[in-house]
């Protein structure tokens, strides 16, 4: 029987937003089917559904960006609901005005200013999630605010955080319900699906995993499938899932060691995959000088990420070609946060190219060659499969470690001051400005690392604090700094305390020393999260390792990055206890080392991994 006519529906219409399937996900864990839209479809295409949400975008309303969208769909007789550059489209499309005058980034708080179906069951304050420039100013007639939006310690609050016209059945939230950082981002999604669309909770991720299997067994039966398997859970899942579509004959596993791996990582990975019982067709290469030679002298982090990923196709094709596979498809644990950042949706922003998305890759799925059963889900969706598949909770949970490795985490330079530096002097004024009266002291490092701001890819620099203040204090200081100082996206405190007088950038590019130390640095800071029994409550953290000259020493000034995730979409830092702290300051006595820092950035502005 068809899912679409015994399922009610809403439409999430996809404008590029990160955050647009997420949308839809989290529907689906309401158990109200959701679908992914274009804003170019025709109204008729609205018709079955009992709801519409628009998602947010890479696109400045202000600027009449994205105009060109079907409009027509804002007059139809449904429930509509909008975030971001959503919630700005319905207050244009009525009359209001939009101005590009307001940033929030990561988390802030919204006070409730008039009582709405939308927000039944929602405190009068809540924390929710920006990731915003342009701001809605006024309102047409019919609108009224329902909500504002503040941050502690800044005295202006954000009017027309949340809009609503009752009658008309239009809503609008500035911020993000749909992330896991709004407090009440499911219940303000519960109240628009089951009570403004009075949709029925009917879906179940039993069908999605047996229309999976299905479509498995369509595409691959006559094949078969040879997946690339890191070991980490993604790919695990999809090894798990396809031996159940297809049968362990018609399944083969390579698990390459680019060189890149975390200490001993390979070894371990090949004990998981047997003790999975899908390795009766479990192949290993060790491809290290491959991959040292894709990335020799590269420094760009796009480009490292392209030459990972095109090198993994070539290992690939060699090993099929050795092991007479050719003909079978090729299979990848993609998840939806690898296609999304790559700019996979027609809007989206390349945020960073997924090494499970380079060109290559691109063109074999046009073709039809790959199988990627779980590229639409997030990784909390990729777990609960995989506890419904009976895999162990300790391959589930490991730490999400990226197809690239250490190659990302190990930060390149050329030597140069990087761009943003010349005004160095300028922003560490306002940088002190902002701290002043905290007991924080801060000034710029001269790297770069990609971040995301407003749906877009930013590439920029990183404060470094230092002074004494609690955690609840550093994240407060790093976020009025995130929306003060232009041209950052990353802050990070000093664990040595001691800050510093000068910094500059060293020439470096991936090498065996290079990577030897990070593995050391990273192993470190693993096995205290270990001791500690923390890798459960960490979600990740990885550890990079930047190039720099400080104070005339010339090494790699370490970063540990652990974070609070449940998707990878977005994110906050977590805290490390006194004793985890001192545990990991073993790093810096480490040959080389020459700093350690601890990132206390949100994503947004900063996404998890540095590159």
């Amino acid at each position: 029987m068809s899912t679409r006519k015994e399922h009610d529906r809403i439409a999430v219409i996809d404008f590029g937003g990160q955050y647009a399937h997420l949308i839809a996900t989290k529907f689906r864990r309401l158990h109200v089917l959701a679908e992914i839209r274009q804003p170019e479809d025709p109204v008729e295409a609205f018709r079955p559904y009992r709801g519409i949400v628009l998602s947010g975008s890479p696109a400045l309303a202000s600027a009449g960006e994205d105009d060109g969208w079907n409009r027509r769909i804002l007059d139809i007789d449904l429930p509509i609901l909008g975030f971001c550059f959503g919630h700005q489209e319905i207050a244009k499309h009525y009359g209001g005005r939009i101005e590009h005058c307001k940033r929030e980034y990561g988390p802030a708080r919204l006070r409730v200013t008039r009582p709405s179906p939308a927000f039944d069951g929602v405190p009068p304050e809540s924390t929710v999630w920006m990731s915003h420039g342009d701001t809605v100013v006024t309102l047409g007639p019919g609108f009224a605010e329902i909500g504002l939006s503040f941050v502690p310690g800044d005295d202006a609050p954000h009017r027309n955080a949340a809009i609503a016209d009752e009658q008309r059945r239009r809503y609008g939230f500035q911020f993000h319900p749909e992330v896991d950082d709004t407090e009440f981002g499911e219940r303000m999604l519960q109240n628009f699906g089951l009570r403004v669309c009075r949709c029925e909770p009917t879906w179940t991720m039993d069908r999605y995993v047996g229309q999976q299997i299905d479509e498995i067994r369509s595409r691959a039966a006559g094949t078969g499938v040879f997946l690339l398997a890191s070991g980490g859970g993604d790919s695990t899942v999809c090894a798990r899932l396809l031996a159940e579509a297809l049968g362990p004959k018609q399944l083969h596993l390579l698990h390459v060691d680019n060189g890149l791996m975390r200490k001993d990582e390979s070894r371990g990975v090949m004990r998981s995959l047997e003790r999975l019982g899908v390795s009766a067709n479990l192949h290993f290469v060790d491809a290290t000088d491959d991959f040292l030679a894709a990335l020799d002298g590269v420094v760009e982090p796009e480009a490292k990420r392209k030459a990972i990923g095109q090198t993994y196709v070539d290992v690939f094709d060699r090993e099929a070609e050795r092991l007479e596979l050719r003909s079978m498809l090729l299979g990848q644990g993609t998840i939806y946060p690898d296609t999304i950042e790559t700019g996979g949706t027609k809007r989206a922003d390349v945020i960073k190219t997924h090494h499970n998305r380079v060109p290559i890759i691109q063109q074999l799925i046009a073709q039809g060659r790959v199988v990627e059963p779980i590229r639409e889900l997030y990784k909390t969706e990729v777990r609960e499969l995989g506890e419904t598949l009976g895999i162990p909770d300790d391959m589930l949970w490991r730490h999400p470690f990226p197809g690239p490795g250490l190659g990302i985490r190990l930060l390149c330079s050329d030597g140069r001051t990087p761009t943003g530096w010349e005004d160095a002097a300028k922003t560490d004024g306002v940088i002190a400005e902002t701290l002043a009266g905290t007991g924080l002291r801060g000034r710029l490092l001269p790297a770069r690392s990609v971040g995301v701001k407003a749906d877009l890819r930013s590439y920029e620099l990183p404060v470094l604090l230092w002074g004494e203040a609690s955690f609840a204090r550093l994240l407060e200081a790093s976020t009025r700094l995130f929306k003060l100082v232009p041209g950052i996206n990353r802050a990070v405190l000093d664990l040595t305390g001691r800050g510093f007088t000068t910094a500059l950038p060293c020439p470096a590019t991936v090498t065996r020393p290079r990577l030897d130390l990070l593995r050391e640095a990273d192993d470190i800071v693993m096995s205290a999260l270990a001791r500690f029994s923390l890798m459960r409550e960490i979600w990740q953290c990885p550890t990079v390792a930047v190039p720099l000259e400080v104070d005339g020493r010339r090494g790699e000034f370490m970063i540990v990055r652990p974070v609070h995730s449940e998707r990878a979409m977005t994110a906050k830092p977590a805290d490390l206890p006194a004793p985890v702290r001192d545990e990991i300051r073993k790093v810096l006595d480490l040959p080389g080392v020459v700093g350690l820092g601890l990132d206390l950035t949100t994503k947004p502005p900063g996404t998890i991994e540095w590159e």
